[in-house]
């Protein structure tokens, strides 16, 4: 319907002139029957008889005629008029736009009118020629004109309509058609790979509209693999924490034992033996907790920085003279309102990660941990003199199992600790990354949000270290 209006919208800007050439060409062949009418009677010196003079006026379809030759005026045919002269029409100045304003005043006039209509004798036989006729059988012919157009105009639009919906349909509608049917029965089964669209439209923007769903789909099934996987990995994970957990905590049993022991080398031990114990258990019910897919929202209190380090630094050998060493710059009394033990993991994993960048080249080198504070946050800073990240581990950095830094590593270091991180409200960033090494900053915000919930308590570090540590209290 919308291809039989355009076209019929088409044919109107084209009747428009055609009618208006009709109605021109119409009035020049009336002019040119009275010429000759009139040339004839000027062949001969004697005067015609009346029914002669008739029979011409008939056959040119006028009631006078008057030709102009050697600027003289003479009325070669007459006849009476049945009306007086509604209008006259002069050929020779008409325009376009004169001959279409014309023709639509004849066709919007019902009445048959007398007019006058002047034009250029054919072969230059005069200067002018003037005829008067009526305009009914002038109309009757436009109108007659117009529907033949009009029929032929429609029978165009009906083909054209037909052949162009035929085409749409092939073409168009169909792949559109077969996109939807292919969607509809990817959704029900996203993970069947067999149910990828396979692009087969001719029409370029449907094949780019293929390609693009095939890549989408296909990104998607793997990703879907991925995430069974991950689900069952970490249905097993969660196994394994459970039981792991178990077991540690009968460990603990024993190594609370061990520090009544009389021995000093056991009794200075056994602290440090009880916090990694302790803290086994803690990681294995994190991990039981990121397995549901959350982390426990961080207890903050008020946790003096440099003790967390330099434990940090010790637990990771880089205070033992191997090749990664330590170097601490965090004033001795900078305190942070944060959860003591998800800071002490998430400085754990970007030191154990320096670490192991260091060790990996089998040069020595220095792991810098540096803190300080501005008037809205405190900032933590841990960089290595590593060989810096490749450019696969930075697009993925903070992704689970993707941003891996070294072989065999799962990729859970960093996600985990920027996790941690967004719990508290601030973020975790990579500063840098070349050959000179590699650095990271933490921020985190002074004033509490709302996603956290302060502790009324300061947790102790002694639990860690064995030695008390005054910090301020926070109020709850």
């Amino acid at each position: 319907m919308l291809t039989v209006a355009f076209v019929m919208l088409a044919e109107v800007l084209i009747f428009v002139p055609s009618i208006a050439r009709f109605r021109a060409d119409y009035l020049i062949l009336r002019l040119e029957k009275a010429q000759i009418a009139s040339l004839s009677l000027l062949t001969t010196d004697e005067t015609i008889a009346p029914e002669l003079e008739a029979e011409l006026l008939v056959n040119a379809g006028v009631f006078n005629v008057v030709l102009r030759r050697d600027e003289v005026r003479q009325l070669v045919l007459s006849s009476p008029i049945p009306a007086a002269i509604h209008d006259t029409y002069d050929l020779r100045t008409s325009g376009p736009w004169d001959l279409v304003r014309d023709a639509i005043g004849v066709l919007r006039d019902p009445m048959n009118r007398v007019i006058r209509v002047i034009g250029n004798p054919v072969q230059q036989a005069g200067l002018l020629i003037e005829i008067t006729m009526e305009t009914g059988p002038l109309r009757a012919a436009m109108v007659d004109y117009g529907m033949r157009i009009l029929v032929l105009s429609a029978l165009i639009s009906a083909v054209t309509a037909i052949l162009l919906f035929i085409s749409v349909q092939r073409m168009i509608v169909a792949p559109i058609r077969r996109v939807v049917r292919h969607m509809q029965a990817y959704a029900e089964a996203p993970e069947d790979a067999r149910r990828v669209i396979a692009p087969t439209a001719r029409v370029v923007e449907l094949r780019a509209a293929e390609e693009a769903l095939n890549s989408l789909q296909t990104q998607l099934t793997t990703a879907l693999r991925q995430k069974q996987r991950l689900a069952q990995l970490g249905g097993a994970v969660a196994k394994i924490s459970h039981d792991l957990r178990n077991i540690l905590t009968t460990a603990q049993l024993f190594a609370d034992r061990i520090e009544n022991s009389a021995d000093p080398m056991v009794a200075r031990a056994a602290p440090k033996l009880v916090n990694s114990i302790s803290r086994a258990v803690h990681l294995c019910e994190t991990t039981l907790t990121f397995g549901k897919a959350e982390e426990a929202p961080p207890q903050l209190a008020a946790v003096v920085l440099r003790p967390l380090v330099e434990e940090v630094a010790e637990g990771e050998g880089l205070q033992t003279g191997g090749l990664a060493t330590a170097l601490i710059d965090v004033p001795a009394g900078l305190t942070l309102h944060a959860d003591g033990e998800q800071l002490f993991r998430v400085l754990s994993n970007l030191v154990r990660n320096a670490r192991q960048a260091i060790e990996a080249t089998g040069k020595p080198g220095t792991v810098e941990i540096s803190a300080g504070e501005d008037g809205a946050r405190w900032w933590i800073r841990v960089g290595d003199t590593g060989p810096g990240l490749p450019a696969k581990a930075r697009e993925h950095l903070f992704a689970a199992f993707q941003g891996g830094t070294r072989k065999g590593g799962t990729g859970l270091g960093l996600a985990i600790a920027s996790e941690l991180v967004t719990g508290h409200g601030g973020t975790l960033e990579l500063a840098r990354s070349d050959a000179d090494g590699t650095e990271f900053v933490i921020w985190l915000p002074k004033a509490v949000s709302q996603t956290t919930q302060p502790s009324p308590r300061v947790l102790p570090l002694q639990s860690r270290t064995g030695v008390a540590t005054s910090a301020p209290t926070v109020d709850p």
